[in-house]
């Protein structure tokens, strides 16, 4: 029998393990078998998916419900650079995504090129405008220093992906370094807190207690500090409305008294935000989609809590509080003086009374009907994953996550999320007892339609939900809308069902009047399942300045 010789492929699986990882995603490469061949004398879960781009998605939603730093294996050139779309929806979304590849043997670091096989004159410079940090391996004893810098670099805020590149010879050859055990202290590592700094928090609540109509504007740093209860009791302290980023969704109870939604895309919700004589935004950088298309022109204070420093008043003046959101909310919650009940509920009631009117008036009563099927359909923990397809647009205003989470791909805005997404949040839940739902378009599936087979084959609870408008239907949209007609947006596709059952994978054609009970039932049964509803769904109308009350 042969015995195993440790290498530097097992040095990288140790100091993973060390560092507390517990499941890994990628797709091997002929540079990169070194550290493959070592997963398999691991305690490592790898994750196989078909393409490197759907792996650094479905990497990135593992860490986004984890909250922790998640591997992603690939190798060097071609596999590497499939990987930066998911990266920069990591970077967009906050994910902390640790990328690691191979690279061309040590000796060709840093020269010209060598003729080595997937060379890169600089693979480094194709990554440091995504990622976070770039960690480069020249021996076997920089290994675990490099993944424990990556690994913190990933969590310190704001958290992000990063990148570690290893040559080849270095993952193949003997080492007789030590196994890392001095890690394990890094697998608890907690990124230093962001603490408010008390002078600011003091402004920021005199702000808030003098303010006659305080409004609040929560985005995904809420989500990702899990500082909900935080949010909810400063807002039942001032009486203050709450709307939701689409990137927010989960931060505050749909159907709190005080929770306006997360109805951006409507100009009603704009103006009422930017009529509030002091807008607290917090965990959310102001950008294009959470500011309504930078139409949101608030003619108050505004207060913005944010950890990316960066991000820090990028789009607005503001009182800016570098601070994560769960310790400046903390520290408001302690500062500001409890007000009795006012109007606030009642205009909040009457806000969604007047979007709910409009929107019953544009005739989309197929969309609503959709929207509602599939929210009796998921269980209320269950977490969903959204490509970009118009029913994800209705769902970042309409759909309630309840306790589940719902994530989608509007960081970077990238096709191909959603499945691929929901495998790693499978892969994240090691009981597997919570099915996870994925919805794509037909167009956006056509991306993913490979990871049927590695869904098949990890047996991974995931029903993926396909709607089938026979193209881009938001694309067919925009362009109809500007230009009067189209050009590449009608496709040709499979029989998804078909195509999902040479798979092995159960699948069904449904309809709006049948898609509560089919989705329901591909929830329910183990192991994964397709579900395809063939309908041409249609946007709803933004509320254009004229039609303000």
């Amino acid at each position: 029998m042969t015995t195993a010789v440790r290498t530097g492929g097992d040095l990288v699986a140790e100091s993973l393990s060390a560092l507390g990882a517990g499941t890994v995603f990628g797709l091997p490469g002929q540079h990169a078998l070194g550290v493959f061949d070592a997963l398999r004398r691991s305690a490592l879960s790898y994750v196989g998916l078909r393409m490197e781009n759907n792996a650094g998605f479905a990497a990135d939603a593992h860490a986004r419900l984890t909250g922790s730093p998640t591997p992603l294996l690939v190798s060097t050139g071609p596999g590497a650079l499939m990987s930066l779309a998911a990266l920069q929806e990591s970077a967009a979304a906050s994910a902390p995504v640790v990328g690691i590849s191979s690279q061309v043997p040590a000796a060709g670091l840093g020269g010209g090129r060598k003729g080595y096989l997937h060379e890169l004159r600089d693979q480094q410079a194709s990554f440091r405008d995504v990622v976070k940090s770039v960690h480069t391996v020249r021996a076997a004893s920089q290994i675990p220093s490099a993944l424990a810098a990556a690994w913190c670099s990933a969590l310190e805020a704001p958290s992000g992906p990063v990148w570690v590149e290893i040559p080849q010879d270095v993952l193949l050859s003997p080492t007789d370094v030590p196994a890392p055990d001095a890690l394990a202290e890094s697998g608890t590592y907690v990124p230093r807190p962001l603490h408010a700094r008390p002078e600011l928090t003091a402004a920021a609540a005199a702000l808030l207690d003098s303010a006659n109509r305080p409004a609040v504007l929560a985005g995904g740093g809420v989500v990702r500090a899990g500082a909900q209860p935080q949010l909810l009791a400063l807002a039942e302290q001032l009486d203050a409305p709450v709307a939701t980023t689409f990137g927010g969704k989960g931060a505050f109870p749909c159907e709190h008294r005080l929770s306006l939604g997360s109805w951006l895309e409507d100009r009603c919700t704009t103006e009422f935000l930017a009529d509030a004589d002091v807008l607290l935004v917090v965990g959310s950088g102001l950008g294009e989609l959470s500011s309504n298309y930078y139409t949101l022109a608030p003619r108050g204070r505004v207060i913005h809590i944010e950890a990316d420093l960066g991000k820090l008043e990028a789009n607005h003046p503001a009182l800016g509080i570098h601070a994560d959101a769960r310790q400046a909310l903390e520290a408001l919650v302690a500062a500001v003086t409890p007000r009795p009940r006012g109007d606030a509920a009642a205009e909040v009631s009457a806000l969604l009374e007047r979007v709910r009117a409009r929107i019953d008036g544009q005739g989309l009563e197929l969309e609503q009907d959709v929207l509602t099927s599939v929210r009796a359909a998921l269980p209320d923990s269950s977490p969903s994953f959204w490509d970009m397809t118009i029913l994800t647009y209705w769902a970042w205003s309409a759909f309630d996550p309840r306790s589940g989470a719902m994530h989608s791909a509007q960081g970077a805005g990238g096709l191909g999320y959603g499945f691929p997404a929901a495998l790693g949040a499978a892969a994240a839940d090691a009981e597997r007892s919570t099915p996870v739902l994925a919805v794509s378009g037909d167009g956006g599936a056509m991306y993913s339609l490979a990871e049927l087979a590695a869904a098949r084959q990890h047996e991974l609870p995931v029903t993926w939900l396909i709607v089938d408008d026979g193209g881009y239907g938001i694309l067919r949209e925009y362009m109809t809308d500007a230009f009067g007609e189209t050009v590449g947006t009608d496709l040709v596709r499979p029989d998804f069902v078909a195509l999902a059952e040479s798979f092995g994978v159960p699948a069904v054609r449904t309809s709006p009047d049948r898609l509560r009970a089919d989705l329901s039932k591909a929830l329910a049964a183990p192991g994964p399942s397709v579900v395809v509803l063939p309908a041409v769904l249609r946007m709803f109308a933004p509320t254009h300045l004229s039609e303000q009350p």
